[in-house]
């Protein structure tokens, strides 16, 4: 048996990257996963909706997130293809709308959505914010968003004490919503976490879906492969 033939599969076609919390590393498992798919000569696109805490440019709200994506993906589209939505401050998105008095739109997401599908890039990441249940505005969530594109969903953990609690929470509320859990990506976010193997054993004893990659506690990712971390066959 070939090493790709004993990886986990990944189909062709669009997911959604949640956490299990804010700051578990979403963008840097989803850099590994657009590193991971072009090395395997896979097409790659990445769509970040919706950013909070942006910096200001002579080209506009620029995020850094949303930057990797862009510069990470094969086919190139412009930065307003890849996030549509964008506000300056580093605070939840739907209070950030309120401030600026610039609502979130579906319609626009949607709009953006479609377009990144039509360029028919093999692999399409799109990225959310916050956890799951990320509030749009008062009556709304992003999930709720996920589950009418109906997209498979590939959930980051970030490994930290508490970090059971948090994906089981997550994990149950996706498979109760009926989307299909693609995989879990667990990520470090330290460098010596107790116990920290017995965690990711727990974690594989409960979740109803394949580890698509451990990543390590890294203090600098901008020039890193974060392929090497990936164990994904990526069927085209």
């Amino acid at each position: 048996m070939t090493e790709l033939q004993s990886l986990t599969n990944l189909k062709s076609g669009t997911y959604f990257i949640t956490g299990t919390d804010t700051d578990v590393g979403k963008t840097v498992c989803t850099k590994a996963l657009l590193q991971a798919a072009s090395k395997q000569h896979k097409s790659t696109l990445a769509y970040k909706p919706i950013s909070a805490g942006c910096e200001e440019t002579h080209l506009g709200l620029r995020n850094e997130d949303a930057l990797i994506l862009q510069q990470n993906s094969t086919l190139k589209v412009g930065y307003d293809e890849v996030n549509p939505i964008a506000y300056k401050q580093p605070i939840a998105p739907h209070i950030a709308a309120i401030e600026n008095e610039q609502p979130i739109c579906l319609t626009l997401i949607n709009q953006g959505l479609d377009f990144l599908q039509q360029q028919q890039a093999q692999f399409l990441f799109v990225e959310g914010a916050g956890g799951w249940h990320l509030p749009i505005n008062n009556q709304q969530l992003f999930s709720e968003w996920v589950i009418e594109r109906q997209l498979p969903v590939i959930v980051i953990i970030g490994l930290k004490l508490g970090c059971l609690n948090h994906a089981l929470l997550t994990v149950k509320t996706i498979e109760q919503s009926g989307l299909t859990i693609a995989g879990w990506v667990a990520n470090h976010l330290q460098h010596d976490m107790p116990y920290v193997e017995q965690n990711i054993n727990t974690l594989k004893e409960f979740i109803d879906a394949p580890l698509l990659g451990t990543i390590p506690f890294l203090g600098n990712i901008n020039e890193q492969d974060l392929s090497l971390y990936i164990d994904v066959n990526f069927n085209g």
